[in-house]
């Protein structure tokens, strides 16, 4: 399909419902802020919900449904989180198990839904200001690694934090963390600059989760914490059921980017 026609959530949402759209989501909607996905039986949603308030830089919460409710009520209250996204991820006991379009033959009554603010929100105020964002440029999935800085664990939920990559000349490295810097409900400033092994990233033409992008040689690898990281502890927490976005395939919510930004 045309993505230059998904100009709103409700027209991505719509695009996703139909099963139109089914990759990911960056550069869509432009203004509109884009959410991770946490689906969790409600007997985990107080851990998590715990993890999330410790870990505030990689999930930043936007909204937390009730019980059987798919509707997000503050992000988006005419969507339906069990069909309004590109892709999905199932899990049971830690283990990837599927990457349906629609989850509601797997929904159940019990679920909880946190939806995590997305660094694609803060992108579009980048573009705006002139400073290039290179996945968008390629209309690939951004970048996103693994790091060796550990998260605050909470109750059963820990890991490792997650991070995505742009990269940037040193002047657009300025200025991309004077932007990001006003949005921390969707990540805010980078968490570190350069020299990607001090984090324990050992390739940036390997990332563990989207697409890999050059770097030149006057650019600097930049990392913002991403919200892929609770997908990295629930593999370690291992609940007996869950439900993310794919990795790129972002909730687009009603919520405009400038009324999160400071």
């Amino acid at each position: 399909m045309d993505r230059n026609v998904l100009t709103t959530g409700p027209q991505v949402r719509a695009a996703c419902r139909s099963g139109e759209l089914t990759g990911q989501t960056s550069g869509l909607a432009s203004g509109y802020a884009q959410a991770n996905l946490v689906v969790l039986p409600q007997d985990w949603a107080a851990e998590f919900l715990l993890f999330c308030q410790r870990n505030p830089k990689p999930c930043p919460l936007l909204d937390v449904t009730e019980p059987d409710d798919p509707v997000p009520r503050i992000a988006a209250p005419h969507a339906d989180l069990r069909t309004d996204l590109p892709r999905y991820r199932v899990w049971r006991d830690g283990e990837l198990i599927d990457e349906p379009t629609d989850v509601r033959s797997v929904w159940r009554e019990d679920l909880v839904a946190f939806v995590i603010g997305c660094s694609f929100t803060f992108e579009a105020a980048l573009v705006r200001a002139g400073v290039p964002v290179r996945h968008i440029e390629l209309g690939t999935n951004v970048p996103m690694f693994r790091t060796d800085i550990a998260c605050r664990p909470a109750g059963r939920f820990h890991g490792p934090l997650v991070v995505s990559m742009r990269p940037l000349r040193p002047a657009d490295a300025i200025r991309a963390i004077e932007i990001t810097s006003r949005y921390p409900a969707v990540h805010g400033a980078p968490v570190h600059v350069g020299l990607p092994e001090q984090i324990g990233i050992g390739d940036l033409s390997r990332p563990d989760y989207g697409d890999a992008v050059p770097v030149a040689a006057d650019e600097l690898p930049v990392f913002w914490a991403c919200g892929v990281t609770p997908q990295a502890a629930l593999a370690q927490a291992r609940p007996a059921f869950a439900i993310t976005h794919s990795p790129g395939c972002m909730f687009v919510t009603d919520v405009l980017d400038e009324t999160l930004g400071l």
